[in-house]
């Protein structure tokens, strides 16, 4: 059933589906579209081909252009209808093509939308969960956002299974051996890096609690006890990682908590020296970290 294909970007936001060939007048056998540039046409397709059902749409494109085809989104979401939206180069780390492509403000713009379904996930396996989520999902759609740069696999042996997802957030895992001084949470690509401050910060003798949090849609979805457990009211120092727009985020860090995020347009380099630019780096999260707990780092 799943059908589909991206805005000239087929072979960028690796939408391809390999076992099969390109839809034509003379092939419709073929599950590959070939949309053309034009974000907006190809978002209405993907909602009219949905609502006319026995087939499973999905369209890509640069999340930056996800501007594009905002009225399409915002109809899937108005109007109930689970249509796939898939975006890549989700922030500054796409490099070199510089600021006119990199994605600030965009996650906070969709998930402005009422009854869109944004999730970022953190590595290969919080993809496969995000798939199976909106494709169980028939009353939302949902909007991938997706990384370019490489991100490292977590070990599921060592941390919470990634269906995790499908609670929005969840405890990847509790360092140290009592209860938590600190929450480190993140989305998508910074996951790795508070992993990374985490265990410094275990090392140094702090218990920290590491958080992924793929979707706040699907959170806020959870009860309140199952949300608390997550983000326990009692533990105020709390931080938050996102190379977005900070725009949100205040409600899980409360007022004693800080966020890492990016309030300004991007750059044009190497995405590992723009993250190093932009604080984007375990050395930073561990050093708010330490400002968090009250530690000089002098």
């Amino acid at each position: 059933e799943l059908i589909g294909g991206s805005a000239d970007l087929t072979p960028s936001n690796n939408t391809w589906i390999n076992n099969s060939t390109s839809f034509q007048a003379e092939n419709r056998l073929g599950r590959n579209f070939h949309f053309g540039v034009r974000e907006h046409g190809m978002g209405a397709i993907v909602n009219g081909m949905t609502l006319h059902g026995g087939v499973i749409p999905y369209c890509g494109t640069f999340l930056v252009f996800s501007d594009y085809m905002r009225p399409a989104v915002r109809i899937s979401a108005l109007s109930h209808i689970p249509s796939l939206w898939v975006y890549t180069h989700d922030s500054i780390g796409l490099g070199e093509d510089g600021p006119t492509h990199q994605p600030v403000e965009h996650l906070a713009a969709l998930r402005a939308i009422p009854n869109l379904v944004v999730i970022r996930p953190a590595d290969a396996n919080e993809v496969r969960e995000a798939w199976i989520a909106a494709i169980r999902n028939r009353h939302q759609p949902t909007a991938f956002a997706l990384t370019r740069q490489a991100v490292p696999v977590l070990d599921r042996s060592t941390f919470a299974p990634a269906s995790g997802l499908h609670r929005g957030a969840y405890v990847l895992a509790d360092l140290g051996g009592a209860k938590p001084q600190i929450i480190l949470m993140a989305s998508g690509s910074e996951v790795a890096l508070i992993v990374e401050a985490g265990y410094s910060l275990a090392a140094e003798g702090y218990n920290v609690r590491l958080v992924s949090f793929p979707s706040w849609e699907l959170f806020e979805q959870q009860d309140q006890s199952y949300r608390d457990e997550v983000l326990p009211p009692s533990i105020k120092r709390r931080l938050a990682v996102e190379a977005g727009v900070a725009q949100g985020w205040h409600r899980y860090v409360g007022d004693q908590g800080r966020i890492i995020s990016i309030e300004r347009f991007g750059a044009s380099a190497p995405y590992k020296k723009i993250y190093e630019e932009f604080g984007l780096t375990a050395a930073n999260i561990l050093n708010e970290a330490h400002n968090l707990l009250g530690i000089s780092n002098l």
